[in-house]
């Protein structure tokens, strides 16, 4: 019996990255045997783009357990390079919208005043309020690229990381 008679079962796998990570699954999976069986793009309920990866493999691929190890590592080592790129902007959004909130209580304020025939304090709480909404765009770019310089290493070191990891199973797979 040759190879084309042999059966084959198979194991599938399904995963989500977001948008701008599939490549790496589609690069990294088959070092673990897998290989790509369909790709559905969709919109997730976030509102972001992401993608439906299908894979399949053998079920009977040479050291399993091992694999299985190294597969679990590479999948949490993507998870850490998707939360250090999703704390680019989470402390900078917070602090926008910190600084947009104060602005618009000050607003608030300010129209209090003018309904209350008080003119001069209208203008004194009115000026925050313009800063409040003007500022956060600038406080967020700043907070952003601040941000984005200090978890730049740490997501080039995680990609070095899974890198080695589809180096050491493929070995196993070839070996």
């Amino acid at each position: 019996m040759n190879n084309e008679e042999r059966f084959i079962a198979y194991e599938y796998k399904t995963v989500t990255p977001d948008y701008g990570l599939e490549s790496i699954y589609l690069d990294g999976f088959p070092n673990f045997g897998w290989e790509p069986d369909g790709r559905v793009p969709f919109v997730s309920l976030k509102g972001t783009s992401a993608a439906i990866l299908k894979f399949k493999r053998d079920r009977n691929i040479k050291n399993k357990g091992e694999m299985a190890r190294l597969e679990r590592q590479f999948e949490n080592d993507i998870q850490e390079i998707e939360t250090l790129e999703r704390s680019k902007t989470t402390n900078a959004s917070i602090a926008a919208f910190t600084i947009g909130l104060i602005g618009t209580a000050f607003m608030a304020g300010s129209v209090f005043a003018y309904l209350a025939g008080m003119m001069p304090l209208m203008v004194i709480l009115a000026i925050p309020g313009f800063l409040g909404w003007i500022f956060p765009y600038f406080c967020y770019m700043g907070i952003k690229a601040k941000r984005t310089q200090t978890v730049a290493p740490l997501i080039d070191k995680q990609y070095d990381a899974v890198y080695d990891l589809c180096e050491k199973a493929h070995a196993i797979l070839a070996g």
